[in-house]
C-alpha cells in the first residue's frame, strides 16, 4: 500500500501536524486515526488541527483554523479528549452530557457565525444515542443556540450544537456548523478493537 505525508501548519502557537495517511480506497477520502482506535474517513479537502488533547478538523471556510474553540467563522467540528473534557462544562467543570452543552467558559462566548454577537445555549432539544462504528453508541445531544447582541440580549441568529460523546473511550464530537455528512461519518467509524 502506497503511503503519502500531508503537512498541515497550524496558526498562531497551534503545533504544526505531520500526518501520514495510507492512500485510501478513494482518492477523495483519507483515514483520521484518532484516540481510543477511532478512524474516521473524511473529505481529502478538509484540513485537521491538532493541539495538546483536542483536534480541529476544518471542513470550510475558516478565518483562523488552530486558534482554538470558540473561534468564529470557522467551518469546522471538534474532536475533544479525556483532559479537554475535565473542563467541559460551564463554570470549567467536569463535562456531563446530562448536566449541560460542552461549554468550556464562565462567561458568554461570540457567536460562531458572527463574532460581533455573544451565543447562548439552551436545553437539549434531541436526546438519545447514536452508532459511532460497530458496537460504539454514543450519547447524542443538540443544543439550541441563538446569537444575541451583546448590549440588550436581542436575538440576531440561530445554530445548533450537535454533541455525540462516548464515555469509555473518553471521546466528544463537537459541531456548531451542522457539518454536511458529519453524522454518516461518524455512523461508519471504524475501531481498532
Amino acid at each position: 500500500m502506497m503511503k503519502r505525508t500531508i503537512t498541515l501548519a497550524a496558526v498562531a502557537g497551534a503545533a504544526v501536524l505531520a500526518a501520514q495517511f495510507p492512500a485510501s480506497a478513494s482518492s477523495s477520502t483519507a483515514p483520521l486515526r484518532l484516540r481510543a482506535g477511532l478512524t474516521l474517513e473524511i473529505p481529502n479537502s478538509w484540513r485537521v488541527y491538532r493541539t495538546a488533547d483536542r483536534v480541529q478538523v476544518v471542513t470550510g471556510a475558516c478565518a483562523r483554523p488552530g486558534r482554538g474553540y470558540f473561534q468564529p467563522k470557522c467551518d469546522s467540528f471538534w474532536v475533544m479528549g479525556p483532559k479537554t473534557l475535565k473542563i467541559g462544562a460551564e463554570g470549567f467543570g467536569p463535562y456531563d452530557p446530562t448536566q449541560g452543552p460542552y461549554y468550556p467558559a464562565s462567561d458568554v462566548q461570540r457567536c460562531p457565525t458572527d463574532p460581533k454577537y455573544g451565543q447562548v445555549l439552551g436545553k437539549a432539544i434531541v436526546v438519545g444515542y447514536r452508532n459511532v462504528g460497530v458496537a460504539h453508541k454514543a450519547h447524542y445531544r443538540v443544543w439550541p443556540g441563538r446569537c444575541v447582541s451583546y448590549s440588550n440580549g436581542g436575538q440576531k441568529s440561530t445554530f445548533n450544537q450537535r454533541e455525540w460523546y462516548l464515555p469509555q473511550s473518553k471521546i466528544l464530537v463537537v459541531d456548531q456548523w451542522a457539518t454536511p455528512g458529519l453524522a454518516t461519518i461518524l455512523k461508519n467509524a471504524v475501531w481498532d478493537d
